[in-house]
C-alpha cells in the first residue's frame, strides 16, 4: 500500500508532499503540507484501490527544539474496506499557523481537532466549533505544550471563577 499512496501523492499532488522522510515505524507516513490537507485526503478517500475513508486518530506532537517547525498534526487513516490498511500523514506546523480542519470530510474529526486544540493551542481553519474541549473554559495556555510551566499560571486557575461563571450561566438561562 506505501508504493501506491507513495506514487499516487507524487503523480496527482506532489505540490502538497512538504517531504519524504523515512520513519521507523511499522505504518507508511507521509508529510504534507497544510493547504493542500482537505484535496489530498478528499482524493485518497475516493480514489479507487485505495480508499482511506475512515480517521482511526488524530492528535498533535510538539518537537520544541528537536525539529523545526515545532509541531506535527498526525492524521491515522485506515480503509473501512481493508482494515488491515492503515496509513499516518503529518502535516508540520509553525506556532500559531493553522491547518484546515477535515470535519467536512470525516465527521469524526471534530472532538479530535478541539482537543489539539485545547491541550496544543494548534488552531483548525473553519471548524464549526473550535473551543474548549478538556480543560475548563478559564484555564489558561495548552498543557501539552513543551514549554508550559509545570507550576505556575495554569495551575492556579480557580475553581471558583469557574463555579461563579457557570452559576451566572445556569442562572441567566432561568
Amino acid at each position: 500500500m506505501k508504493e501506491t499512496i507513495d506514487r499516487f501523492l507524487k503523480d496527482k499532488f506532489p505540490q502538497y508532499v512538504y517531504k519524504e522522510e523515512e520513519v521507523l515505524s511499522n505504518l507508511p507516513v507521509f508529510f504534507l503540507k497544510a493547504e493542500g490537507l482537505l484535496q489530498v485526503f478528499s482524493a485518497l478517500k475516493t480514489s479507487p484501490g485505495i480508499e482511506l475513508n475512515y480517521l482511526n486518530d488524530l492528535t498533535a506532537v510538539d518537537w520544541l527544539g528537536k525539529k523545526n517547525p515545532r509541531f506535527e498534526v498526525c492524521y491515522l487513516l485506515r480503509s473501512g474496506n481493508k482494515s488491515t490498511t492503515r496509513v499516518q500523514f503529518k502535516v508540520p506546523v509553525e506556532e500559531g499557523e493553522a491547518v484546515p480542519s477535515i470535519v467536512s470530510l470525516f465527521k469524526g474529526a471534530n472532538w479530535p481537532e478541539r482537543e489539539v486544540f485545547d491541550l496544543f493551542g494548534i488552531p483548525f481553519r473553519d471548524h464549526p466549533q473550535l473551543e474548549r474541549l478538556i480543560m475548563p473554559d478559564n484555564f489558561q495556555g495548552h498543557p501539552l505544550r513543551k514549554d508550559y510551566p509545570l507550576e505556575g499560571f495554569g495551575q492556579d486557575y480557580l475553581i471558583e471563577d469557574l463555579l461563579t461563571i457557570h452559576v451566572k450561566e445556569d442562572m441567566g438561562a432561568e
